[in-house]
Order: structure tokens, then C-alpha cells, then sequence
């Protein structure tokens, strides 16, 4: 990715670049907005909704710590803090690995199951509420092609 000293700054950019990164801006302002509400309503940050959405999708459900860690681009201890505020909530647990007695694995409780299924309803209409004006948006980024 070029850094902004990169980026040649005497090409002049087409008109209609402007109101496509205006209108996907937008698309995404709103769609955090509606995100950051539910999320707030449900007593659940931004970064424990994302590795319940992590977990859930994991082969099986559950997820070893590492993984979780490398999913969430966190250090290992920054997960085993998420996946501890997790288990305090009572949103996700710990299993021992019936392949590595070493291994502990992460899976969601069916209180989490429940919340996570609410809260991906809400984002999915938030999404679905928000895709003409991304659609519209993308598409005219790829019409103008390449800016360099």
C-alpha cells in the first residue's frame, strides 16, 4: 500500500472519485453507527462481537486460543483477556481439546449462540439497509479503474 509521500500528488484525480469515497464513507458511517448501538444495548464491545463471529465460524465451533489470537490480530495474551471477559459474561468457555489434552479450545455457551445470532440479524439488515449506496459506490471506484 503506497504511503501518501508516494502517491504522486500532481496527477490530478477524476471528479467522480470524490462522491464514490463520500457515498462508501457514508454506507460505513451509518452502518457503525447502527453497529456501535446494538453492540452498546447488548452490553458487548465492538471486539468481543467480532471473536464471537470468529469462534462461531471456526471448524466445529470452537477455536484454540492461538488461533483466536492470529483471527484477531491480537497478541495471545490480549485474547486470553477477551476470552476471559467472554467467560465472566457468560457469552463463551473453555473446553479441554479432545485431540491435545495440552490444547484448550473456545466455544461459544448457548447464551452467547443466542446474543450472537440477534446482534448478526441487526448487522445483516444494517448491511442490507446501507447496499445500494455501496453498490452504487463500488461500482463507480471500479469504473474509474486505476488512479495511478
Amino acid at each position: 500500500m503506497p504511503s501518501t509521500e508516494e502517491v504522486d500528488l500532481k496527477k490530478e484525480l477524476p471528479p467522480g472519485l470524490y462522491g464514490a469515497l463520500a457515498g462508501f464513507r457514508l454506507a460505513m458511517r451509518r452502518f457503525l453507527a447502527l453497529s456501535e448501538a446494538a453492540l452498546a444495548e447488548a452490553e458487548v464491545t465492538s471486539q468481543q462481537y467480532q471473536a464471537m463471529l470468529v469462534i462461531k465460524t471456526a471448524d466445529g465451533g470452537r477455536i484454540m486460543m492461538r488461533e483466536l489470537s492470529e483471527q484477531m490480530l491480537m497478541q495471545p495474551h490480549g485474547a486470553v483477556q477477551l476470552v476471559d471477559r467472554l467467560s465472566l459474561a457468560g457469552l463463551a468457555n473453555r473446553m479441554p481439546s479432545e485431540n491435545d489434552r495440552r490444547s484448550v479450545l473456545i466455544g461459544l455457551t448457548p447464551r452467547g449462540e443466542g446474543l450472537l445470532e440477534a446482534l448478526a440479524r441487526i448487522h445483516v439488515e444494517g448491511l442490507l439497509a446501507n447496499q445500494p449506496l455501496l453498490a452504487e459506490s463500488l461500482s463507480k471506484l471500479r469504473d474509474l479503474g486505476e488512479i495511478e
